[in-house]
């Protein structure tokens, strides 16, 4: 049975095509640049204020990750997750918080993500996610791509209450 938005108690991102571009930028230096889209942030940080924890997954390790998770307060940060790592990171995550997958939402975009897509409560990619992922039976495939604000628009689809004004 499908969860309902209240049921929602962890909301975790993948980062590479989703909280970015999946472009990565290189400098003549060999300095590594990734793009974060601001609205993401504020989303997350929206909605660990009403209460839902909030957390990274990501495959690669990476120091300008681990600043921009402490920038945006989350919660769980768990890198270098890969061969189904991430989902048994979040079964971690879960059993550490007390709850089940089915009180989780995940949003990620390729293939390294399929397996914890399939079992949390609540899967979501961006709309350029790969053609495997976006045929997951029950995914929510969102219309903004990734690091175009799709957390944002994860995020307000669930708790729309939560981004209205006056």
């Amino acid at each position: 049975m499908q969860p309902t938005r209240t049921d929602i108690r962890l909301l975790l991102c993948d980062v590479d095509g989703t909280l970015t571009d999946g472009s990565m930028y290189y400098t003549e230096n060999g300095d590594e640049l990734k793009k974060f889209n601001t609205r993401d942030g504020m989303a997350l940080q929206i909605i660990h204020d009403h209460g839902v924890k909030t957390g990274i997954i990501t495959s690669e390790i990476r120091e300008l990750v681990t600043r921009r998770a402490t920038k945006l307060r989350v919660d769980y940060l768990r890198q270098g997750q890969r061969d189904g790592g991430k989902r048994a990171v979040a079964e971690e995550i879960c059993r550490e918080m007390g709850i089940t997958m089915n009180e989780v939402a995940y949003i990620g975009d390729d293939l390294n993500c399929y397996d914890i897509l399939k079992a949390v409560g609540y899967a979501a990619c961006p709309a350029d996610a790969c053609r495997q992922v976006k045929n997951i039976p029950g995914i929510h495939v969102m219309s903004r791509k990734g690091g175009d604000a799709v957390v944002r628009e994860l995020c307000e689809s669930l708790f729309p209450e939560w981004f209205e004004m006056g």
